[in-house]
């Protein structure tokens, strides 16, 4: 895929016009966009550790990074390669681009994080959960799977995010089941201790239960939920999990 660059022409075109034509057309339109045995994440990475090797940690080398990134060089994939070349560019200039390095991959850790959490189920996270956010703590996602006979959502959890507690009501039937896909997370019955969910898990909420759900401190978690079909069902949204009975209720299962 052939990369146009107009830097040259914008910074020095009025100046030095051979050598912005140079940096923009034969640089990158030749040497970056020919193809060959090394892909764009390739040339990127060669690039950073040999500008690192310099010491050129400017804003060229920003612009180099964030062109890895977005060639799929990962977070934890930067460390490394900049750990490695530390050895032989020199300790000082490892220093100088782990600290830029750091800023350009500063929003890396939960994408990450989501992708690591997507890959460990078949099933999508989802759009996030607008439509009931006054009723969560933290950010979740919403997924519908089946909307005909019996009502099935992949419910996401961010890290920390939970549910208020809350109660399915039915004049007869009703309620609600849980089948934990991904991650760890909590259940709680108004009166009981939290129980720890992990994937495999089933919960089966009775109509009239008051309880919430949501995910561990340190992890995402999924579930679906089922609907469980009744007579005159109804959900009743009432307060937040506030942070000092979350928090009890997770270092009871730590």
């Amino acid at each position: 895929m052939a990369i146009k660059q107009t830097a040259g022409r914008d910074a020095l075109g009025g100046f030095a016009p051979k050598f912005a034509q140079l940096n923009d057309d034969v640089l990158f339109d030749e040497v970056w966009s020919r193809e060959g045995e090394l892909s764009l994440r390739d040339r990127s990475i060669v690039t950073v550790v040999a500008l690192m090797a310099q010491g050129l940690t400017d804003s060229s080398f920003q612009y180099h990074l964030m062109s890895a990134k977005n060639n799929g060089v990962t977070r934890t994939e930067i460390a490394e390669i900049l750990t490695h070349a530390a050895f032989y560019a020199g300790w000082p200039k490892a220093w100088a681009a782990f600290r830029m390095a750091k800023e350009v991959w500063a929003d890396s850790d939960a994408a990450d994080a989501r992708a690591k959490h997507q890959n460990e189920m078949a099933f999508p996270i989802g759009a996030p959960n607008d439509a009931f956010a006054k009723y969560f703590i933290g950010q979740s996602y919403l997924a519908p799977l089946s909307t005909n006979q019996v009502g099935v959502y992949n419910v996401t959890f961010e890290p920390g995010c939970r549910n208020n507690w809350h109660i399915h009501h039915a004049k007869s039937g009703g309620g609600q089941i849980l089948v934990c896909v991904a991650g760890r997370g909590f259940y709680q019955e108004w009166g009981k201790p939290a129980q720890e969910l992990r994937p495999g898990d089933v919960v089966n909420i009775p109509a009239g239960v008051k309880h919430w759900h949501g995910a561990a401190p340190d992890s995402w978690f999924s579930h679906l939920a089922l609907e469980v079909p009744g007579e005159e069902t109804s959900n009743e949204w009432l307060e937040p999990v506030d942070d000092e009975e979350y928090l009890t209720a997770a270092d009871k299962e730590a």
